[in-house]
């Protein structure tokens, strides 16, 4: 039987990740509150966070920031996780 939860980014009950997919509470929190379906657009919009402000995973800070942008986007706390301002993907007119 599938686990599902109500996804706080979708607003719906949809299927639960498998397991928590981040370290720590915010892993945790992640796992009791978001879908399979949230987690994946959030690793789309995590691309584009790391690119457009050139972002290292394997630098401490911007892993504290990516956890900010995580925490905005996934559940709306914080001014982080939105796309930047102008900001339109390659191939479409701003």
């Amino acid at each position: 039987m599938k686990r599902t939860v109500y996804c706080q980014l979708l607003k719906q009950e949809a299927e639960g990740l498998d397991r928590p997919p981040h370290p720590g509470s915010l892993g945790e929190r992640i796992y009791g509150n978001v879908s399979k379906e949230g987690w994946k657009q959030w690793l789309e919009r995590l691309t584009t966070i790391i690119n457009e402000n050139h972002l290292s995973t394997a630098d401490p800070k911007s892993i504290e920031l990516i956890e900010q942008h995580m925490v905005g986007f996934l559940f709306g706390e914080g001014h982080l996780g939105k796309l930047p301002a102008g900001f339109s993907p390659a191939g479409q007119k701003k």
